[in-house]
């Protein structure tokens, strides 16, 4: 797929949404780029909260956020949207000043000064109040602009705002493509070691013996303050893209040691340290100080093991700039990846990852696309067929295997056509919409709302028996089953976007799980594949307690943020124990 078809496809996508009741493209557009984002791993559980407009005479926008689990890093994002069909520039004075304004909503909100200004029931008067309340323990923040124009400038100097330095970058519809399109987002991350440690890493480096070989190896000891300098360029995307699991440095044991020793025998570093292990996907060689080989130059790098190690060099330089860390070096093993297969490739690197991390307690169900389960259903999408056999759903297993299945199968544009028309974007089905799909039905509205990386984690737990056995794999009839679902809680998710201005996403996970529990065991799941469709009738009682849990949620929140409140055992207790009308009797999905 080009840029153009992409670009294209990213239009009809914000269409379709806006003609099932989305008021605006451009918060419609937003949320897309967030939720990509968040599926490659560049950021976090992505909220929509909407604000322009002028406080103390200052221009201010916010078009969303991501928070951290542990609160300690916040992406915000502005909205820059053109509705462009082909390609199209945007000047880096449009997004500069998109960045102004939302760094002036941060500075303004941790300073206190926004929070009254906001009507006190807007979800922004909450955002800015949480917002105030952690700010001073932030550990890392960063702006992005999203627009589905091309700019020249990806990111901008970094900014002290209220004491923090914020990082600025530009998520434009070429750097979302890119990422989409080859499944990773690795392919920015690129270090020249003769800029930033001034000379070639002096290594060993074993080549694959064989043709067949899936890597090449190389030993080598990394500069503390080249590392230092990875990670304040690329942040946790380092550690986080592919693993999709962040090490997180509030590790109080491991990193006070680490601290202790570069703050008082950091020539002794690498003795004491075990070092990390980085994937790469191209590597080239120069000639180190001594004369001989050394890595010049890294592309498409991730640390897959040592993500303590390497975020504790940052913070403790930042907390500490007297640390030295010139004396620091720390051991690494560069694994560079020679095949070219998405799939094979994200379980290799998968499978690194997870016997690196052996010691460690890294969650398995991070890294589990070739887990049985996964396997099965990605086998079942590919020989199930819709009822008028000749459209599929698609399970994408690994990342980006949608847009590499229409690469490789559609080589005409008949074919290409053809293909779309059998397995449109809008059936194709990733790991964490599964796990969430399946969840909100099972009546964990709560896990859903703990965002799509933790609920995937509780949902694998789930697959697994007593003492850890694996559950038997899914059938046909199990799978049918799932797809109903994927479609039930869909079709919710459209009818719930334009109902309500904030917190859409908890709605559409909570009403699903009334439903079920209200309704679940009448509801003939045969009936919505067999017709690839929800009836009117189940679609109108949706809305009904829709409404119904809405005022619920926000009832029982009693003025805390909803987003934050709906994560809560409690909330779901009282969500689901509530009283609702009555259900229509005229549903035809109704057994």
């Amino acid at each position: 797929m080009s840029l153009p078809d992409f670009l294209r496809e990213t239009q009809t996508e914000v269409r379709n949404q806006m003609a099932d009741g989305s008021p605006f493209a451009e918060l419609v557009f937003c949320e897309i780029a967030m939720q990509h984002m968040a599926e490659i791993g560049m950021t976090f559980e992505p909220v929509s909260c909407h604000f322009q407009g002028k406080v103390l005479n200052a221009n201010l926008r916010l078009s969303g956020y991501a928070l951290s689990e542990e609160q300690d890093q916040l992406d915000l994002f502005v909205s820059l949207y053109e509705g462009v069909e082909e390609p199209t520039p945007i000047s880096d004075t449009e997004t500069r000043t998109a960045v102004e304004q939302c760094l002036r909503f941060i500075g303004f909100a941790a300073e206190g000064k926004l929070a009254p200004k906001l009507e006190p029931t807007s979800d922004v008067r909450s955002f800015a109040e949480i917002l105030q309340e952690i700010y001073d323990e932030l550990e890392q923040v960063r702006v992005f602009v999203l627009t589905d124009k091309v700019t020249k400038s990806k990111s901008f100097k970094t900014r002290d705002i209220a004491g923090k330095a914020v990082r600025l970058e530009v998520m434009d519809i070429e750097r979302l493509y890119r990422h989409l399109s080859e499944g990773k987002p690795r392919d920015e991350l690129v270090v020249d070691f003769t800029e930033v440690s001034g000379r070639p890493l002096p290594c060993v480096s074993v080549p694959g013996e064989t043709g067949d070989d899936d890597y090449d190896y190389a030993l080598t000891a990394i500069p503390g303050e080249a590392l230092r300098l990875l990670y304040e360029k690329f942040g946790a995307r380092l550690l986080e893209a592919n693993v999709r699991s962040f090490l997180s440095v509030k590790g109080k044991g491991v990193n006070a040691g680490i601290q202790n020793t570069l703050r008082t025998a950091p020539g002794r570093f690498m003795a004491y340290n075990n070092g990390i292990v980085v994937v790469a996907d191209e590597i080239r060689f120069g000639k180190a100080e001594d004369g001989s080989t050394g890595i010049a130059w890294l592309k498409g790098l991730q640390i897959v093991n040592g993500g303590q190690t390497t975020a504790s060099l940052y913070f403790s330089k930042k907390k500490f700039p007297d640390t030295d860390l010139s004396r620091v070096r720390v051991p690494a093993k560069i694994i560079v990846m020679k095949t070219q297969d998405p799939v094979r490739e994200e379980a290799l690197v998968s499978d690194i990852s997870r016997f690196a991390n052996s010691q460690n307690a890294v969650r398995q169900s991070d890294l589990s696309a070739n887990k049985p389960f996964h396997v099965e259903i990605e086998k079942l999408s590919l020989t199930v067929y819709c009822p008028d056999g000749v459209g599929r759903w698609f399970y994408e297993r690994a990342a980006g295997s949608y847009n590499t299945m229409l690469a490789r199968e559609g080589t005409t544009p008949a074919r290409l056509k053809a293909l779309k028309e059998a397995i449109p974007p809008a059936r194709r089905i990733t790991k964490t919409d599964l796990a969430k799909y399946l969840n909100a039905w099972d009546r964990k509205p709560e896990v859903v709302s703990l965002g799509s990386q933790k609920n995937f984690d509780r949902f694998m737990a789930s697959l697994s028996g007593p003492e850890g056995a694996e559950l038997p794999l899914p059938t046909v009839a199990d799978y049918k089953g799932m797809i109903a679902k994927a479609k039930l809680f869909r079709d919710a998710q459209k009818l719930v976007r334009p109902m309500f201005q904030a917190f859409q996403a908890n709605v559409t996970a909570y009403v699903v799980a009334v439903l079920s529990d209200r309704l679940g065991e009448r509801i003939d799941l045969d009936r919505i594949w067999a017709r690839q469709a929800c009836s009117p009738e189940l679609l109108e009682q949706v809305a009904t307690w829709a409404r119904e849990v809405d005022a619920e949620l926000h009832r029982t929140a009693a003025g805390r943020m909803v987003s934050e409140w709906a994560k809560k055992p409690e909330c779901r207790d009282a969500v689901l124990g509530a009283s609702y009308s009555a259900a229509s009797e005229d549903i035809p999905e109704l057994r």
